[in-house]
């Protein structure tokens, strides 16, 4: 992994199986959900199977210290980027955003 790190907390988990089926280092997939009528910086969070599994939290009541919310992240990549799960509390997870220097997969860092 190259440049900055950026950290996010997953949120609406208990909508999409719950907590069980992460595991510290399960590779994620972001994607901007273009079609949010409730929130237009929504990036939605997919398993490796392709499952939605919850949404990256976008407010101050569930954004974790020390992670970027929804809209932090939402300009810094172009339409997916990869992450990986690093820690599983009881209704939370808390994930990395995996970065690369240049325009190919992840956060674009100049």
């Amino acid at each position: 992994m190259e440049g900055k790190k950026y950290y996010i907390t997953i949120t609406g988990i208990s909508h999409y199986g719950g907590c069980e089926m992460f595991r510290p280092g399960m590779p994620l997939s972001l994607v901007k959900d273009t079609d949010n009528c409730y929130d237009d910086e929504a990036i939605s969070v997919y398993s490796e199977k392709g499952c939605r599994c919850g949404y990256v939290a976008n407010s101050v009541h569930t954004t974790a210290r020390g992670t970027f919310s929804a809209g932090r992240l939402y300009d810094k990549f172009v339409d997916e980027a990869p992450a990986r799960v690093l820690f599983v509390m009881p209704e939370t997870v808390i994930a990395e955003v995996w970065t690369r220097k240049g325009k190919d997969n992840g956060i674009i860092e100049s």
